[in-house]
């Protein structure tokens, strides 16, 4: 029998999918879209009830979920988009986890012995065969090296890669269906947010990115007092297998059963506030993912990561503009406010510039008076996302993540201790940060990288004018202008030059007749005056006139 085409089996598919979509009470996604082709065996007059606007997001949440793994990450990757979904939908996708059944141990020591070469008896003392964690892509064992070290194995799902990509056309079919028919979407390009979740879910099949994501972590957390980032060991690390110390350490999701004090767990939440300020302003790369799963409590103040399959990074530059922003924030600059996140790569349409300014100074003074008990960070997020989406804004991916860092941190720290507000850590230590940021070490760092930009520049620039005069001579060069009211300026133009010649017509001909005047003997005369020289008044006169009477009337003297 003849294998399905690809397309075909795609639509198949997607069948299933609309009818669970259906099922979870989208059906009037379709009805209003007109893609009930998509759903069969529907009769005329079907009814496909619309839901509430508090449980749509809720029951997309619901769907993703029964849809599989490659689509609950792909929720998780829309709850970053604040610029695209509205906020009561982005608030219950930060919600999905990627919790799946774990993989027979026979298919550990499978892609073990593929990836590593060796069969588990001799590459680990010890290895737990039931995982401590699974998830889509992979699952996590305990395991003990030759040498005694702990170390936790994480092992990626046979056939991953396969499933990824089938759903991966998936989407792709869905985004080419929701381009052609669904025009409430229009300002969203689907086939890019597509693209853009292809890109992370396949940079996360090789688990060489996320060891060399823990690496630099574990560099730049190397002696710190209260963090704690595993180390990465490559000999027993590949694509599909990547060992990591393992960190003892109770999940903060439990943390309700450890017995922490109140003080003690307001000590924990500034702690991992700290860290993650730590890696934002200080390094410029965090962990992607605060979720709390991903961070282990040691003791009330000492505080492990792991799962660093997510990472934000951000320039030396970006820091520094957003340390102006913060700058502009703390003295109530709000008319910069707009400019300073442009900067920072914020783009929303000229036209609504004003009402930007608007929204943002009416957020800003909402809370800017406020005493810090009073102000629910995680409200103040929410209302930041519905400006975003209200306004069409377009967030750099960079800051997508971060976005979605600070989100899940604030949701963290206000849960495991309700009066704790992210801003009481945030000031002083962003204060530190400033008069960090200006010391002479790294004033004179600065110079000397922006003296080598120039320099670079520099040395570029003849061979780039050579460059250029070479086009001109050849002919490849070709020079064209756009001019914008130029019409209207040569109109008025023409018409200045046309009098000016009329006055020097009218001018002319009075001083000619008066000549003519003066020396004509002879002739025949009219009024005293030679018959050529009146002629020339007469008609210098009229030419006068007209010419008083075309200034009068276009009003400019």
């Amino acid at each position: 029998m003849a294998q399905a085409p690809p397309k075909s089996r795609n639509l198949g598919r997607l069948t299933e999918i609309a009818q669970v979509a259906v099922r979870h009470g989208f059906g009037y996604f379709f009805e209003r879209h007109k893609l009930t082709d998509l759903i069969p065996g529907r009769r005329n007059g079907t009814e496909l009830l619309e839901g509430t606007a508090s449980e749509r997001g809720k029951h997309l949440r619901e769907l993703l979920d029964e849809l599989g793994p490659t689509f609950v990450k792909f929720g998780q990757l829309l709850s970053m988009r604040p610029d695209i979904l509205p906020p009561d939908i982005i608030t219950e996708l930060r919600g999905l986890q990627d919790d799946v059944r774990p993989f027979a141990y026979e298919e550990v020591e499978r892609v073990i012995q593929e990836d590593l070469g060796l069969p588990i008896e001799r590459l680990f003392l010890e290895f737990d065969r039931v995982p401590m964690a699974a998830a889509s892509i992979g699952q996590v064992h305990r395991a003990i090296l030759p040498n005694g070290h702990k170390v936790a194995v994480k092992v990626q799902r046979p056939g991953a890669p396969q499933q990824i990509e089938a759903d991966l056309g998936l989407l792709y079919q869905a985004a080419r269906i929701v381009k052609e028919r669904v025009r409430a979407l229009d300002f969203v390009d689907v086939r890019e947010v597509v693209d853009e979740f292809a890109r992370a879910i396949r940079q996360e099949l090789d688990y060489r990115l996320e060891g060399r994501n823990a690496d630099q972590l574990h560099r730049n957390f190397a002696g710190h007092p209260h963090v704690r980032v595993p180390r990465v060991y490559w000999t027993y690390s590949r694509a599909r297998v990547l060992t990591l110390e393992y960190i003892e350490g109770r999940q903060l999701a439990d943390i309700d059963e450890a017995g922490y004090t109140m003080e003690e767990r307001k000590r924990l939440a500034e702690v991992i506030t700290e860290a993650w300020m730590t890696m934002v302003f200080r390094d410029g790369f965090f962990h992607g993912d605060p979720h709390p799963a991903n961070i282990l409590v040691m003791s009330p103040d000492v505080i492990g990561l792991v799962d660093f399959g997510l990472v934000g990074k951000l320039t030396d530059d970006d820091i520094a503009k957003a340390t102006r922003l913060f700058i502009d924030a703390a003295n109530e600059n709000v008319e910069a406010l707009p400019k300073r996140l442009a900067d920072l790569g914020v783009r929303y349409p000229k036209e609504r510039e004003d009402e930007f300014l608007q929204e943002i100074r009416e957020l800003f003074y909402r809370y800017y008076g406020a005493s810090l008990s009073e102000i629910d960070p995680l409200q103040v997020i929410r209302e930041v996302f519905s400006v975003i989406y209200s306004l069409n804004l377009r967030l750099p991916t960079r800051f997508i993540i971060l976005d979605k860092a600070i989100a899940t941190l604030a949701s963290v720290t206000v849960e495991l201790y309700p009066h704790f507000n992210v801003f009481e850590v945030a000031k002083p230590y962003a204060r530190s940060l400033l008069l960090g940021r200006y010391t002479p070490q790294r004033m004179i760092r600065r110079a000397r990288r922006e003296s080598l930009k120039l320099a670079g520049v520099f040395a570029e620039y003849p061979y780039q004018v050579h460059d250029v005069l070479e086009q001109m001579r050849d002919g490849q060069i070709e020079v064209g202008f756009v001019h914008k009211g130029l019409d209207d300026f040569m109109r008025q133009l023409d018409v200045g030059i046309n009098r000016l010649i009329i006055a020097f017509v009218v001018a002319a001909g009075l001083i000619g007749s008066s000549l003519i005047g003066v020396f004509a003997t002879s002739g025949p005369q009219v009024l005293g005056l030679n018959v050529v020289s009146a002629f020339g008044f007469f008609i210098a006169g009229v030419l006068g006139l007209w010419l008083m009477w075309g200034v009068f009337r276009s009003g400019r003297i």
